[in-house]
């Protein structure tokens, strides 16, 4: 039976949701129905369709009591919107539903494993939140939480484990029909630590061990993990709070970690081998990655900051949006993402540009737009010829985004200061690029909102989220010295974007 909490959601979208133009939104980017989104949750495969759930609060635009939203695709660029999934109607998650992961049962019942939180109130006066891992099972829109609920709570926890950080379960199915889990943890040092758990029939857990931790090197608390082997490696995703920067390798606040390693699934010891950022921008966070059918890994993010969640449009019924679609590889020891393949199905006429000399600041015929797939590539003219390399992205006479090269520092600066948001946040975000030889290839794709560069075919991404007026579509290149240029711009086709909007968010 479904809970007045659960119904009063639904309701709420279906009225609501349906009044939000689709101009109004990213065109292949996923967004909630209504009101806020943050960390992508239960991002699975369910009868031949992707499910991707999703942090919820339908009734404003402000973090709120976590509910579950719900949308599913067939090729990661069209999200169809269901009702809302879970809401915080039990003792045990009356405080939110928060993140976790969903899988196929056998049975062909689709579970979902989330965090509850329930607050209480300390011998000392004090409120805190009390974190136990649940599960509910559905038919892929409506779900029904168990009665064995909570499945793990304090007694569940390693020797100095928190129950008051202990949250984000990713599930997934062994080849062996076994079950496992990654949970993330705070230590007893306040830093985090990501747990391994298994099951038999995804219902009575136990704990296996701790696969790694941060010992206060990058962040604090570790959230929202993934754990798969990719290309022979295995690798550790985490999301870590209040990391210190490293290098411009890892920036302050919140961050993302990607540990890559071995696995020895007798001993259940992982060991770390490289560290590395995920993604290199100013917005993005809480990945969840899924095994396609053909094989595939793929990911999806949060394409936002909590640094920068105050900093909203007036009017504005929306607020969080996920990055693009990406699958992962591992090359020269690295992780590599690329924008999923079946976004190529919807590029337009192509508009090309080959050995284009450019010093100073130069337009290109045909180029320009902000829903797009473009490539760039530059090489020197001749020895040390340029200082630095610009690509100006929607752009009119008073707001412009920035991606700006440096070879002789080898590195990349992504700069919104001027996208038309009237707030002091972070605007900037740089990166050291690896190749160094002056030569860069930069593919972008722009949704209305959002731009997301991704470096040398893949060697690093890095995402931002835009607040620019659409008008403001002109893209320009700029080199101080000279630089050879090829450019391959194509128009993103979809339903609804032609032709494209000309006025900015409500």
């Amino acid at each position: 039976m479904m809970s007045e909490t659960l119904q009063k959601a639904r309701d709420f979208e279906a009225h609501y949701g349906p009044l939000i133009p689709a101009e109004e939104r990213p065109a292949f980017h996923a967004t909630p129905t209504i009101g806020w989104m943050n960390d992508p949750n239960g991002f699975s495969c369910y009868k031949g369709e992707y499910h991707l759930f999703y942090q919820y609060h339908p009734y404003s635009n402000e973090w709120g009591p976590m509910h579950w939203g719900h949308l599913k695709t067939k090729d990661f660029l069209h999200w169809e919107r269901l009702p809302a999934a879970l809401a915080p109607d039990e003792p045990y998650d009356a405080s939110g539903c928060f993140s976790g992961g969903a899988l196929e049962l056998p049975d062909g019942r689709q579970l979902l494993m989330y965090t509850g939180v329930r607050r209480e109130r300390t011998p000392e006066g004090l409120l805190q939140d009390r974190q136990t891992q649940c599960l509910a099972v559905g038919d892929g829109v409506n779900y029904e939480k168990l009665e064995a609920n909570p499945v793990l709570a304090a007694q569940d926890l390693p020797e100095g484990g928190s129950a008051i950080d202990f949250r984000d379960p990713k599930i997934w199915r062994e080849a062996d029909g076994s079950y496992r889990a990654v949970i993330g943890n705070r230590c007893p040092d306040d830093s985090g630590a990501i747990l391994l758990y298994r099951s038999d029939d995804a219902i009575r857990w136990t704990y296996e061990t701790t696969l790694d931790a941060s010992n206060r090197q990058y962040g604090l608390m570790w959230e929202c993990p993934d754990f798969f082997e990719l290309d022979g490696t295995q690798v550790l995703f985490t999301s870590p709070q209040d990391m210190a920067p490293i290098g411009l390798e890892f920036h302050a606040g919140n961050g993302t970690v990607c540990l890559l390693g071995d696995y020895d699934a007798a001993t259940k010891k992982f060991t770390r081998r490289r560290v590395q950022a995920v993604d290199y921008g100013i917005d993005f966070y809480a990945m969840q990655t899924l095994l396609t059918p053909d094989g595939r890994r793929v990911m999806i993010a949060w394409m936002q900051n909590w640094n920068t969640v105050g900093a909203k449009l007036h009017g504005l019924r929306w607020f969080g949006q996920t990055t693009l679609a990406r699958e992962l590889h591992i090359r020269d020891g690295h992780l590599i993402q690329t924008p999923v393949r079946e976004l190529e199905q919807h590029r337009g006429r192509p508009v090309i540009h080959h050995h284009i000399p450019v010093s100073g600041e130069i337009n290109l015929p045909g180029v320009q737009g902000r829903i797009l797939d473009m490539t760039v590539d530059i090489e020197p003219i001749g020895k040390d010829s340029y200082r630095c390399f610009r690509l100006h992205v929607a752009k009119n006479g008073e707001c412009v985004t920035t991606i700006r090269y440096r070879p002789d520092q080898s590195t990349l600066k992504i700069d919104r200061s001027r996208s038309g948001l009237h707030h002091d946040i972070v605007h900037t975000r740089s990166f050291f690029v690896r190749r160094r030889d002056g030569a860069l290839r930069l593919r972008v794709i722009l949704d209305r909102f959002s731009v997301e560069v991704f470096v040398n075919d893949g060697e690093q991404a890095a995402s931002a989220v835009l607040y620019t007026p659409l008008e403001a579509n002109a893209i320009s290149f700029e080199a101080d010295g000279a630089v050879m240029m090829n450019v391959e711009k194509y128009d993103l086709i979809f339903e609804e974007t032609e032709p494209e909007p000309q006025s900015a968010l409500p």
